[in-house]
């Protein structure tokens, strides 16, 4: 018999009945019933119900051993009783029974359970991270990590593409987020980067020929973490094509996107159609680049309806150039509890207020209810405006025996016949509600798109709007952006891409006006990636940059390498670069982006159970030619 272990965890069944075993493994949990000793015994694979009782030879032994003591048992499979199977165990028809015990390692006093899924601190967490990896639930994330990378390589290969490896070791890049640098010892006072992507690397790949690559690439970026991006590293299931127009690129990644969300999401539906939503649009309707589709609420510009209206604030706004109305409509909303409750969300997100409106139905009686009395007549116009925006001119026999009314003092300010507008712009009804944000939209989206969010989340009766998976791209980037304190221009996605209408664009148009040919793929409100098709003609790239304020010998300096290389023939290239810990961390239905790595830093990009970043030694340091400064 094998040294240690005959059979896994996971392995027995009742065929195994009666046969002699040998398993090794953690001890999960000790249970004493009535002098019998039950252990649950872990390993990669699964659990596995061991017993002892005093008859056993090895009970003596067996009494000493306590949680997460690594063992060897020695035993017979027994048939549990039917009132004894466990039908979340795998093995739960089965048992066995100890014979032999032998103690592989000692455990001492745990800093965390690993038995169950409490909460701890993240300090401890991350300290004792190798414990932490015994807890089902971050093993089982970690198991599906590896599977989905597995599953990517699969996928990408099947397509014709191959995976090449990119230097670690290279040039410090000026865009994007800082650098990690390394120095030289043969080369002192000089320093290699790590890369932050392999995007000249992958551009030089299909100028060298090699047409469809892919690579599960590290990037190294020196960035403050979030929930959904690690500090450090992370890594990004890297492409690149060549001879590809977008929709090229398109059609390669979405079988490959959908099918993993497929495979690993455990039976929750997938988008069939990724729908190209273009940025401008994503803004204005969702208040963000990366909307979460699984919410239908789109908000829309209202800017007509307050103007020359009673409400004087929002009609002093929108006379301003540059300034709008908003609204967010809230389905289901339509109570005072609930708009006060959303007016202070407002307030507690730096917001004055958010003005709102909310509709409900009364029921016309006596002599309201005959036809030609105001209120009848006023039923009458709602329906047929409902009516008139569902596209049916048939007006005959409406219902006029109820009337919507528009409550909130925003609704006084501006009346009957322009908060009726509002309702059916908004396609509302009773029991709907509307909130509204005013000024210049660059200042407001970003809260505008969480309260989108905040509501829709507030007003769902349970969770179930949650299990599905929605994709979409968002086109059509602006190639450029206005710093709002300088007025300084700079590119507002990637320098590398190639702008709609080529060199003629960037020469006639205003930059502000030049989209590029940029995308991002967004699952869920995250953004899963960016990617672009490139652009690979030297007097473009010189042109692209002048617009910013960098000249041709700044373009040489830094990227040298890649201009030369497109001066000997290059090949039109687009791709894309989803990032792995993302895509993994949406099917595991993480909250945060360390529960689907290995060994994570904390908040403070530190390593606790390494202890890195750490001091170097003076004798490290002299070979370098280098010497710590303290900051002032």
């Amino acid at each position: 018999m094998h040294a240690y272990r005959s059979h896994t965890c996971a392995a027995l069944r009742a065929e195994h009945v009666g046969q002699d075993v040998r398993l090794s493994g953690w001890v999960h949990r000790v249970r004493d019933h009535g002098g019998v000793l039950f252990i649950d015994l872990r390993d990669h694979y699964g659990m596995t119900q061991v017993l002892c009782d005093p008859d056993s030879p090895a009970f003596k032994d067996v009494e000493k051993v306590r949680s997460e003591w690594v063992v060897r048992i020695d035993g017979v499979v027994k048939a549990r009783a039917e009132d004894l199977r466990n039908p979340k165990l795998d093995t739960g028809d089965i048992e066995v029974y100890v014979r032999d015990v032998e103690v592989l390692g000692e455990a001492g006093e745990l800093p965390l359970p690993v038995f169950g899924e409490q909460e701890y601190p993240e300090e401890t967490r991350l300290r004792y991270r190798f414990l932490d990896l015994r807890r089902e639930k971050l093993h089982q994330n970690i198991v599906m990590r590896s599977k989905v990378i597995s599953w990517l390589r699969r996928s990408m290969t099947d397509q014709g593409f191959l995976e090449y490896q990119t230097p670690i070791l290279t040039a410090s890049s000026p865009e994007g987020a800082r650098d990690f640098l390394v120095p030289s010892r043969l080369h002192p006072g000089k320093f290699y980067a790590l890369p932050q992507a392999p995007q000249q690397f992958k551009q030089l790949i299909m100028v060298a020929g090699f047409d469809r690559y892919f690579q599960i690439a590290p990037c190294f970026r020196d960035e403050d973490p979030r929930a959904d991006r690690s500090p450090g590293e992370f890594y990004q299931l890297d492409i690149e094509m060549s001879f590809v127009e977008q929709e090229d690129v398109f059609q390669a990644i979405e079988p490959v996107m959908r099918g993993v969300f497929e495979e690993f999401g455990g039976g929750r539906p997938v988008s069939k159609v990724f729908p190209r939503i273009p940025y401008a649009e994503s803004m204005l309707k969702y208040g963000s680049d990366k909307p979460d589709l699984r919410n239908p609420i789109e908000m829309q510009v209202v800017s007509d309806h307050f103007r020359d209206s009673g409400f004087a604030i929002f009609a002093k706004i929108v006379e301003q150039e540059g300034h709008e109305v908003r609204a967010i409509p809230a389905p289901g909303g339509g109570s005072r509890k609930f708009c006060d409750r959303m007016n202070a969300w407002a307030q507690k997100e730096g917001l004055p207020g958010m003005g709102y409106i909310f509709w409900r139905r009364i029921e016309l009686t006596g002599e309201d209810a005959a036809p030609g009395s105001e209120l009848y007549e006023m039923a009458r116009q709602q329906r047929i405006n409902d009516l008139a925006a569902s596209g049916d001119t048939n007006f005959q026999g409406v219902d006029c025996s109820y009337l919507y009314e528009a409550a909130g003092p925003l609704a006084k300010n501006i009346g009957f016949e322009r908060s009726e507008a509002l309702r059916v712009q908004l396609g509302l009804k009773a029991g709907d509600a509307a909130f509204f944000l005013a000024g210049e939209p660059a200042k407001f989206v970003d809260v505008a798109g969480r309260a989108r969010n905040t509501i829709w989340a507030d007003l769902q009766p349970n969770d179930a709007w949650k299990n599905e998976f929605k994709l979409a791209w968002i086109v059509d980037f602006p190639m450029y952006e206005k710093d709002p304190d300088t007025g300084a221009l700079d590119f507002s996605h990637n320098p590398f891409s190639m702008p709609q209408g080529g060199l003629e664009a960037l020469e006639t148009m205003n930059p502000l006006d030049v989209k590029g040919y940029q995308y991002d793929i967004v699952c869920n409100g995250v953004e899963l990636s960016s990617g672009a098709i490139r652009n690979h003609k030297p007097e473009i790239m010189y042109k692209a940059f002048e617009i910013v304020g960098h000249d041709r010998q700044f373009v040489d300096d830094h990227f040298g390498g890649m201009l030369s290389a497109f001066r000997f023939g290059a090949p039109p290239h687009g791709g894309i670069a989803p990032g792995v810990d993302r895509i993994v961390m949406l099917l595991a239905g993480a909250e945060n982006i360390r529960e689907v790595i290995m060994f994570p830093m904390n908040q403070r990009a530190e390593d606790l159970m390494m202890q890195a970043p750490s001091p170097a030694t003076n004798e490290q340091l002299r070979e370098l030619g280098l010497r710590v400064v303290p900051r002032d």
